[in-house]
């Protein structure tokens, strides 16, 4: 064990670290209307604990704010570091007002373990855009349909389609990719 700056004798982030996850927010669709006729609709995307323990700090995202859209395309990358997988991802998407609070506009949760699961096989000689595993909507997922883990130009990359939860209406669609970083721990 290295001590952290704050001497408290925990690992250092890198010996945690199994890598980086690259969420790519593509769009909105159909979300709710917090406005007079609109709403200007960003996504924050949280993983982690709030808690004194150093591993699963809270880490958290945000795209930025589109205007009067609710059907919005964002195609912005959002880039986590995870330390353990089994801790699921949070998607929240919010209203930006200028002179009162952000209203919520739904939420969502993604399980991220059948991804990590499908990125520590072997993957050698096979084509491009094959599926390699698929992830079926169910009540323990917000996924409004099926999603597909696929072999995409060397990348293993997850597509997934989030019906928000705690509203009348909205799905975000975002991809999913994994980026290895030297000096980590690794996923093997």
């Amino acid at each position: 064990m290295t001590d952290s700056p704050g001497g408290r004798g925990s690992k250092s982030l890198m010996e945690n670290l199994l890598g980086l996850l690259r969420i790519r927010v593509k769009r909105g669709v159909n979300l709710a209307v917090r406005d007079v006729r609109s709403s200007d609709p960003y996504v924050v995307i949280k993983m982690g604990k709030q808690s004194d323990h150093f591993d699963h700090e809270m880490q958290k995202l945000k795209t930025r704010v589109i205007k009067k859209d609710v059907n919005p395309e964002w195609n912005e990358d959002l880039t986590l570091s995870v330390t353990d997988p089994s801790i699921p991802v949070k998607l929240t998407v919010y209203d930006h007002d200028t002179f009162s609070k952000d209203d919520k506009m739904g939420d969502a949760e993604f399980d991220i373990v059948p991804y990590i699961e499908a990125l520590k096989m072997d993957y050698g000689g096979i084509p491009s855009g094959t599926i390699i595993t698929r992830v079926q909507p169910c009540r323990q997922n917000c996924l409004s349909e099926e999603s597909c883990i696929r072999w995409s130009e060397g990348k293993v990359i997850q597509d997934l389609c989030l019906r928000l939860k705690n509203v009348e209406c909205g799905e975000v669609e975002i991809q999913l990719q994994w980026i290895d970083l030297p000096g980590s721990k690794g996923l093997s």
